[in-house]
């Protein structure tokens, strides 16, 4: 291809020069030159490799430290983001910031989805006469953001369309921004057990507010 459309960084982190390798180390994870990134990441836009340049898995925080330097500031950013991990904070800066937000995960991840086995979302959809993953992508809909959902079932690609002639209630809304939230996507689920102590998991949980 002469181009792509749209090129991300996928996470605010590095690791050392070594041949690709997953699960990690902690030891493996060194400082990003987050800076340096972004110039080459400027530096293919000009060139026109890349239609667009944004980012993924980026916090506030994150962001904020990316555009004190930035010339050209990220068109997206692509986050977790469904009922079950609602990042207000987060949605609320980059649209103030004209970033846009695209959620992956929109149904809660594969395994042990808290959005798809929510009581609440459940609820809601029995009485809407929907599944309860119109619900979540409705919801996702709602929040200004796309999002990045599959499926290999003709049934459910043709529901998963289905989102845009009806709209959530303001009761619905309420109940699901009261929904307990849970993170899947996690720093420390890309390391080996060895390479994570409980100091590591703090400095996460601080990194991914």
């Amino acid at each position: 291809m002469e181009y792509v459309d749209l090129y991300l960084v996928h996470w605010p982190m590095a690791v050392k020069p070594s041949k690709p390798h997953f699960p990690m180390k902690r030891e493996d994870i060194v400082p990003l030159d987050l800076a340096g990134v972004w110039r080459a990441m400027e530096e293919c836009h000009r060139l026109g490799l890349a239609k667009m340049i944004g980012v993924s898995n980026f916090t506030t925080k994150k962001l904020k430290e990316l555009l004190a330097t930035a010339k050209i500031p990220p068109a997206v950013n692509q986050v977790e983001l469904n009922p079950s991990w609602q990042q207000q904070k987060l949605i609320e800066f980059c649209k103030d910031k004209g970033i846009h937000v695209t959620a992956y995960s929109p149904l809660g991840g594969q395994f042990g989805s808290t959005v798809l086995e929510s009581k609440v979302l459940h609820e809601i959809a029995q009485a809407r006469g929907k599944s309860v993953a119109q619900i979540s992508l409705r919801w996702v809909y709602e929040q200004g953001a796309s999002m990045v959902v599959k499926s290999w079932k003709q049934e459910r690609l043709r529901e998963n369309t289905e989102i845009f002639d009806w709209e959530l209630s303001d009761e619905d809304r309420l109940k699901i921004s009261q929904m307990p939230q849970h993170k899947v996507a996690r720093v420390t689920g890309m390391l080996c057990p060895e390479g994570v102590s409980s100091v590591d998991i703090a400095e996460v949980d601080v990194l991914e507010t």
